[in-house]
C-alpha cells in the first residue's frame, strides 16, 4: 500500500537536496512531481490542489536554519501536511458506554461480516472487553452462518434469530447483552450492491430504535474515488461516526485514505491490514504518513512484537544477545515467536528506509523457515545450548533427522555465528539496551 506514491514523493524531495535555500523556482519540479504522484494515487483533485498549495506556501514561508537542510525541512512540511490530510489526531472508538453499541454498515462485498469478527477480536484482545456479535444481515445467503463460524473460531458469542425483522433482532440482542454483561455489541447489518432507499431505511430504523454509540462505515479501499460518493451517501443518511478501510494490504493506490477525512469529515478509525481475523489495526495518521515517506513504523512493529512477547522477555533476550550467551535454544524460541507475527516481509516493510534498501521487494519462503526449524529440532537440547560441539558425525545425524543436507546445517551454523558476532559489535559500539 502507498509504495508507488511513497517512492514518487521521496524522489520529488531528492531534487531539493544540496540546495542552499528553498525558492519558488527550485521547488517547482518537486511540486509538479508531488501533484502528479497524488493524482495517480487516485487522490481527489480538489484535495491535491489544496495539499500542493499548502506545502508550497509553508515551504516558501520558512527559513532554512543551520541545523536543518532544505530537503529535511521540506520533507517535514510534506509529512505534517500528510498527517493533517489523514485526520491529524487518532480518532478513538467510544469506550465509556456500557454496553457500547457499534453498528457496521456498508455496501455488499466491502467485508462487513469479516470486519465485525476482526473488531470483536480486537476489542477482546487489546481492550479486554466482552463483545457480542449480532447477525442482522438477513438477505445475503449464508451471511448469518458466516458470522456464526467467525464467532465460533474466535470463541466470541453470536446472537442471531434467523430471518426475523432486523429491528426486532437488535432489540432482543440488547436485552441478551445486558443479561450476559457484554460490554460491546457489534451489529453486522445488510449491504447492497449499491446505495438504495430500502437499504438506508432499514439502517435508519435500526439506528432510531437502539441509538448506536458508533455507526461505522466499512468500505473497500480499492474502490477508488467512487468511495467518496459512497461515504457521503451513507453519512447524509446516518451521520457516521467513522469508517473502517478494508483491504489496505492489497494492491491499492491509497487515494481513499488521503481523501476521505478532508472531503467528508468522517474519521478513519481502523484499517484492515490482512485477511486474518487479527488483521485490524487502529488508524494512526502520523504512522501512516511516515510509512508513505519510507520513515518506517517502529511503533507498529513494537506493538506486533508486544502481542507475542512481554517487555521483560524482550529485554532478557536482548541482554543474552549482547552478552554472547544467546544459543540455538533461544533462536528456536524466537523463530516460533516470529512465525506468529504473520508474513515476515510485512514486518520488514515497516522498517525505516525499507523501500530505499529494496526490502519492500523481499519475499521470504515460509518453507525456508520450516527447514531451519526442522534442523534445530533435530539437535539435542545440549547441542542447541553448545553448538560448538557440532562436528561432522553430529551434523550428519542432524541432517538425516531433519531431512535436509549437511550443507544446509553448516550454512545455518555459520549464519548463527555471524549474527552473534554482529550482536557483540553492537555492544562494543555502546548500543544501549
Amino acid at each position: 500500500m502507498f509504495e508507488y506514491l511513497g517512492d514518487r514523493l521521496t524522489n520529488a524531495i531528492k531534487n531539493i537536496r544540496g540546495l542552499g535555500a528553498i525558492t519558488e523556482e527550485n521547488i517547482g519540479d518537486a511540486m509538479r512531481e508531488i501533484r502528479m504522484a497524488l493524482l495517480e494515487a487516485d487522490v481527489n483533485y480538489q484535495v491535491v490542489k489544496e495539499f500542493v498549495a499548502n506545502v508550497k506556501e509553508k515551504a516558501l514561508g520558512m527559513e532554512v536554519g543551520k541545523s536543518l537542510k532544505p530537503d529535511e525541512l521540506f520533507i517535514k512540511i510534506v509529512k505534517d501536511e500528510l498527517v493533517s490530510l489523514l485526520g491529524g489526531d487518532v480518532a478513538q472508538l467510544e469506550t465509556k458506554k456500557n454496553p457500547t453499541i457499534l453498528m457496521l454498515v456498508g455496501l455488499q462485498g466491502s467485508g462487513k461480516t469479516t470486519t465485525a469478527g476482526k473488531l470483536a477480536n480486537y476489542l477482546r484482545k487489546k481492550e479486554s472487553k466482552h463483545p457480542l456479535l449480532v447477525a442482522c444481515d438477513i438477505y445475503r445467503p449464508a451471511a448469518i452462518d458466516q458470522l456464526k463460524e467467525i464467532g465460533k473460531s474466535l470463541n466470541i458469542p453470536v446472537f442471531e434469530e434467523g430471518h426475523k425483522n432486523p429491528v426486532e433482532i437488535v432489540k432482543d440482542a440488547l436485552e441478551k447483552a445486558k443479561e450476559d454483561k457484554n460490554d460491546y455489541i457489534i451489529i453486522d447489518t445488510a449491504g447492497r450492491l449499491h446505495i438504495d432507499e430500502n437499504l438506508m431505511q432499514e439502517l435508519k430504523d435500526i439506528a432510531s430504535e437502539i441509538h448506536p454509540h458508533e455507526i461505522l462505515l466499512v468500505i473497500d479501499a480499492m474502490m477508488g474515488q467512487d468511495a467518496i460518493n459512497v461515504i457521503t451517501g451513507f453519512n447524509e443518511a446516518l451521520d457516521l461516526t467513522g469508517c473502517i478501510l478494508t483491504k489496505l494490504d492489497g494492491n491499492t493506490k491509497g487515494g481513499v485514505a488521503l481523501s476521505v477525512r478532508h472531503l467528508t469529515n468522517v474519521p478513519i478509525k481502523f484499517v484492515g491490514d490482512s485477511e486474518k481475523l487479527d488483521g485490524l489495526s487502529p488508524f494512526y495518521p502520523i504512522r501512516m504518513a511516515e510509512r508513505i515517506l519510507d520513515m518506517g513504523d517502529i511503533m507498529g512493529i513494537a506493538e506486533k512484537v508486544e502481542n507475542i512477547m512481554s517487555e521483560e522477555e524482550a529485554k532478557n533476550q536482548t541482554k543474552k544477545m549482547m552478552s554472547g550467551k544467546y544459543d540455538l535454544e533461544d533462536f528456536l524460541t524466537n523463530l516460533k515467536q516470529i512465525k506468529k507475527l504473520g508474513p515476515l516481509e510485512n514486518i520488514i516493510k515497516m522498517l525505516p528506509q525499507a523501500r530505499k534498501m529494496g526490502l519492500n521487494e523481499v519475499q521470504i519462503d515460509p518453507k525456508q523457515m520450516a527447514h531451519v526449524e526442522a534442523i534445530i529440532l533435530s539437535m539435542t537440547p545440549y547441542e542447541r545450548r553448545h553448538p560448538e560441539v557440532l562436528k561432522a558425525t553430529r551434523k550428519q545425524r542432524i541432517a538425516k533427522g531433519s531431512g535436509r543436507s549437511v550443507e544446509e546445517v553448516n550454512r545455518l551454523l555459520k549464519q548463527f555465528e555471524e549474527m552473534k558476532k554482529m550482536m557483540k559489535m553492537m555492544k562494543n559500539n555502546n548500543f544501549k539496551i
